[in-house]
C-alpha cells in the first residue's frame, strides 16, 4: 500500500510527463485571496445598495412632503393664464428635482459599481501574474529545465548507439 500523498503522487505524475512545477502553495494562497476579494466585492456592492435604498427612501419622502405643500397652497386665482403659468412652474420645478434626483442615484450606483469592479479587476491582475509565477516558472522549474536541456542528447550530431552520446569526431 502506497505511503505517498495523493498530492505527492500527482506531482509524481506531473513529473513524468514532463509537466512544469507548480507552486501548489502559491495557487492555494491565490483562490483564498480571490475569495477575500470576491467577499470585499459583494460587500461594497451590498452596502452600495443599502445606500441606494436609503437615497430612494429619503427622495420618496421629500417628494411626498413638497407635493403635499404644493397642493396645500395650491388655490388657483387670477386668470386662466396665470393658473397656466403658476402649474407650469410646480412642473418645472417638480422636473428639476426629479432630474437632480436621478443624477444623485445614478451617480451613486456609478460609484458603487465602479468599486466593486476595481476589487475584482485588481484581484484578476494579481491571481494572472500568481498564476504566470507558479506554473513553469516554480522554484527550481527554470533550473530543471535548463539541466534537462543540457544533459539531453543534441540529435544534430550522430550518437554512439550504446551510450546515446553524441560521437566525438
Amino acid at each position: 500500500m502506497p505511503s505517498d500523498s495523493f498530492l505527492d503522487q500527482i506531482k509524481a505524475f506531473g513529473a513524468r510527463l514532463g509537466l512544469p512545477k507548480v507552486d501548489v502553495d502559491k495557487l492555494v494562497e491565490m483562490n483564498r485571496k480571490n475569495f477575500e476579494a470576491l467577499m470585499r466585492s459583494a460587500s461594497v456592492a451590498g452596502e452600495g445598495a443599502k445606500a441606494l435604498v436609503e437615497k430612494q427612501r429619503e427622495i420618496v419622502q421629500v417628494v411626498f412632503n413638497e407635493t403635499s405643500a404644493l397642493v396645500k397652497d395650491f388655490h388657483p386665482t387670477g386668470s386662466p393664464q396665470e393658473i397656466v403659468a403658476k402649474q407650469s412652474e410646480y412642473a418645472r420645478k417638480a422636473f428639476e428635482v426629479a432630474m437632480q434626483n436621478t443624477r444623485d442615484l445614478a451617480e451613486l450606483a456609478t460609484k458603487t459599481t465602479a468599486e466593486a469592479a476595481r476589487i475584482v479587476r485588481e484581484r484578476i491582475h494579481d491571481s494572472l501574474r500568481v498564476l504566470q509565477e507558479s506554473v513553469g516558472l516554480a522554484p527550481g522549474a527554470k533550473t530543471q529545465q535548463r539541466e534537462e536541456s543540457e544533459t539531453a542528447p543534441d540529435s544534430s550530431r550522430p550518437s554512439d548507439a550504446r551510450s546515446g552520446r553524441p560521437k566525438k569526431r
